[in-house]
């Protein structure tokens, strides 16, 4: 059973009370606030491992309590909820460091798939941090080894990161793909725009293209309003796209479509982007 601390900051005391108790069914100790100030507060004296913070606050509001965040804790963890999504509110708060964001009404199972996602993403980077304690460390933060083959990835890591081009990572599971793709991304010219990590395995086959590539209000029964895919999230920046295998055919074929033209379009829409 998971026991991650886990952290709600929103003035709706509904939305608390959701979260709460869904995630503590899940196992996950549940702690809320009602603004900024508190919220803040209880990530210095708790130390939870994810923040769920709402961009629409009174008093401070959430863009100003993530660069708060980040003055003290850069490696946190932190989901934006936001009912007034636009590309430049989800651009801006991805670039100051929030792992994903959620539109409201937030539905549960994308509730528990985001924060799979991300704390499968925490235990990586906490499990290289424990490595570098007792390894050497060489020229990335985040890999740890002085092996002739680690060496030979640096290598082409420092080759490949100055272009912008595909990248193929191949390897076991387990085996710091994404590792090595955070390395890239940290060493281009890309490094102030997102990382954005999509775990392919396990993204449902009803829900893989909006997740990938947004969809526009009324694309399909449910689309309430335009949702960014994370292709559109990474603008600028890097996609990395884990167990790509997992895709259908299908999608795989668009996915080279956007590889190949460097656009998208979101499901439901008329134009490319």
């Amino acid at each position: 059973m998971a026991r991650e601390k886990i952290l709600v900051i929103d003035d709706e005391p509904d939305i608390g009370w959701l979260f709460s108790k869904i995630l503590s069914e899940e196992g996950y100790k549940v702690l809320t606030s009602l603004n900024g100030e508190e919220g803040i507060s209880k990530i210095k004296k708790e130390k939870p491992d994810l923040v769920f913070l709402d961009l629409k606050l009174p008093g401070m509001d959430g863009m100003e309590i993530l660069k708060e965040i980040r003055t003290f804790d850069k490696d946190l963890l932190v989901i934006v909820l936001t009912a007034y999504e636009t590309v430049k509110t989800a651009v801006e708060a991805m670039k100051l460091g929030a792992y994903d964001y959620l539109s409201k009404p937030v539905k549960i199972d994308r509730i528990k798939t985001t924060i799979k996602n991300a704390i499968r993403t925490q235990t990586l980077i906490k499990d290289a941090v424990l490595r570098k304690k007792t390894t050497e460390k060489i020229d990335f933060d985040l890999i740890i080894g002085d092996s002739l083959q680690i060496k030979d990835v640096l290598d082409l890591v420092k080759k490949v990161a100055p272009h912008d081009i595909t990248v193929l990572l191949r390897g076991a599971s387990g085996t710091g793909k994404e590792l090595i793709a955070r390395a890239i991304h940290t060493s281009s010219n890309r490094a102030d725009k997102p990382f954005v990590a999509i775990d392919c395995a396990i993204l449902p086959d009803t829900l893989v293209e909006s997740e990938i590539f947004g969809h526009e209000k009324g694309a399909f029964t449910g689309a309430a309003e335009r949702k960014l895919g994370k292709f559109e999230i990474a603008q600028g920046g890097t996609v990395f796209l884990d167990e790509i295998g997992n895709l259908t055919p299908q999608i795989q074929v668009k996915l080279l479509r956007v590889l190949q033209e460097r656009e998208i379009e979101r499901l439901g829409g008329k134009k490319p982007i």
